[in-house]
């Protein structure tokens, strides 16, 4: 690998496996994966329930660490590092969209996008006007005071957007994140990220199974049974 390839990576994983203990019997959930991530990329792991695709993820976004081989993010190997390390990496480097949303549902649509930026140290009044910032260019502006249980589902992957991107993460991942959408609903979420990819230089890593985000992809892996079967550049 030569220096440039380096510079342009964000992500690398060498050889990594994941084994699980199920009740005293080891699950391979991953297999001797080997894949790097460009900076500004757009990328989808695709494959049947149970191929890996969250495992992986987890593992890239320091939420789980591999059993074997080597996890490396802006060059630093996360691989070998404590948990309180893993934490400070996700809470600068790393931004998350879950199917789930998994907002906080006593906070606001404002105080959830501003919890990570306070995690942070951010002054209360820059938090706000970063966070009131984001929720116009996500279009979410009248969300600011509602609770979770007041918006929409849509509405709800926005803000979870807006929460991920609040600490200008190098890196956002987003574990299915159109599974709970409906299909206008989805293609709006990802025009919203394709910009934040285009205008904001944003790396953006995917586990999916919808046609529509495996459509909009630069690159796409397949898994199956831990293992990448293939890898295309769209």
């Amino acid at each position: 690998m030569n220096v440039n390839d380096m510079n342009s990576e964000i992500v690398r994983v060498e050889n990594v496996g994941k084994v699980y203990d199920d009740n005293g019997i080891p699950v391979n959930a991953l297999h001797g994966i080997n894949l790097t991530v460009a900076k500004r990329d757009f990328s989808v792991i695709a494959g049947p329930s149970g191929s890996g695709k969250t495992t992986l993820l987890n593992i890239v976004g320091t939420l789980d660490t591999p059993t074997s081989g080597n996890v490396f993010l802006d060059g630093e190997n996360i691989a070998d590092k404590k948990r309180r390390e893993l934490a400070d990496i996700r809470l600068k480097k790393i931004g998350f969209v879950f199917q789930a949303y998994n907002l906080n549902p006593v906070l606001s649509a404002l105080e959830n996008i501003e919890f990570t930026m306070m995690l942070r140290g951010i002054p209360s009044d820059e938090r706000k006007r970063r966070g009131l910032a984001l929720m116009e260019q996500l279009g979410i502006g009248e969300l600011v005071n509602k609770r979770p249980n007041e918006m929409s589902g849509g509405q709800q992957q926005r803000v979870a957007v807006a929460r991920a991107i609040s600490n200008d993460p190098r890196l956002v991942l987003a574990d299915e994140p159109t599974a709970n959408l409906d299909s206008a609903t989805a293609a709006k979420l990802l025009d919203l990220m394709e910009k934040l990819n285009h205008e904001n230089g944003i790396t953006f890593v995917f586990s999916s199974h919808d046609p529509q985000v495996i459509e909009r992809a630069h690159r796409l892996l397949i898994l199956k049974d831990g293992q990448i079967i293939s890898d295309k550049k769209n």
